[in-house]
């Protein structure tokens, strides 16, 4: 079916975007069609379009299909493309997605994704840059191989499964943030580095967040030897912060627990600078 500047497919579970026949430029994808959810894009969908400048993808989807053939991803071959948004409900980026978009200068993996595919990236030429979510569990074989500009990769979480040659032919250096575990000085043939952001930050993820024997808690991370402050609050429409607890970040991090959270029936908590 047709909608637009889209070809479509829909079965129950909703709409897969299946060609893309515009001009291109700016384009966003609908986060519906007919009413239903825009839940995947399919492989080779825009593929080759090099008049595609930018594309905003929805939150509505969940999958970038991977390549059925050599090189034919979703946006395989975009290279006037610059600038993705990528949706907060995507958890699989599929097999060559965005093999050879050379115009590309940075991308930001949202937290939601768990897995990139083989050669998603590979020979992104002008990406510098990339920030990857604290769920990414797999980056498959030359995901993003010969990148020949790229330098800084930020990773949220702890080390993803790496597959052959994730980082080969690059020149990245690979970030993570004090207090995440199992980072090696190299990783997939790569240096790593602490990563410091410009203000402290709770990691909402791993064993450390969440319910635990002594209370509800979690682990922040800042710069070696900082003091931070935890508030908390009842209400945020209404908020009034309380500090909690303060705490000097020896090694960059500290855990955090709060005893006294099963006394509210709900209790949000931010951490700042002291």
């Amino acid at each position: 079916a047709q909608c637009g500047d889209f070809s479509y497919e829909a079965d129950g579970a909703g709409v897969t975007i299946s060609e893309y026949t515009g001009s291109g430029g700016a384009v966003t994808i609908p986060d519906a069609i007919q009413g239903r959810p825009v839940t995947r894009i399919g492989d080779s969908a825009f593929y080759d379009c090099t008049g595609l400048t930018s594309v905003v993808i929805p939150d509505s989807v969940v999958t970038l299909e991977g390549s059925l053939w050599w090189d034919y991803g979703v946006f395989s071959g975009c290279s006037g493309l610059t600038n993705v948004v990528l949706g907060r409900g995507i958890t699989h980026i599929g097999d060559y997605a965005f093999y050879k978009c050379t115009g590309l200068t940075k991308v930001t993996i949202p937290d939601s994704v768990t897995s990139i595919g083989y050669k998603t990236f590979q020979g992104c030429i002008g990406l510098t840059n990339i920030t990857i979510g604290n769920s990414v569990t797999h980056i498959g074989s030359y995901a993003f191989s010969d990148c020949a500009g790229l330098t800084s990769v930020y990773f949220a979480g702890e080390p993803p499964e790496l597959g052959w040659g994730a980082f080969s032919g690059t020149r990245a250096r690979l970030y993570h943030l004090p207090g995440t575990t199992g980072w090696p000085s190299t990783y997939g043939g790569r240096p790593t580095a602490v990563s410091v952001r410009p203000d402290p930050v709770i990691l909402d993820f791993g064993p450390h967040f969440g319910v635990q024997t002594n209370g509800f808690g979690f682990r922040i991370a800042w710069a070696t030897n900082a003091n931070v402050v935890v508030e908390a609050c009842t209400d945020l429409a209404h908020p009034a912060w309380s500090a909690v607890s303060t705490h000097a970040l020896k090694d960059g991090w500290v855990d955090f627990r709060d005893p006294d959270w099963a006394m509210h029936p709900v209790r949000f908590y931010r951490v700042r600078a002291e």
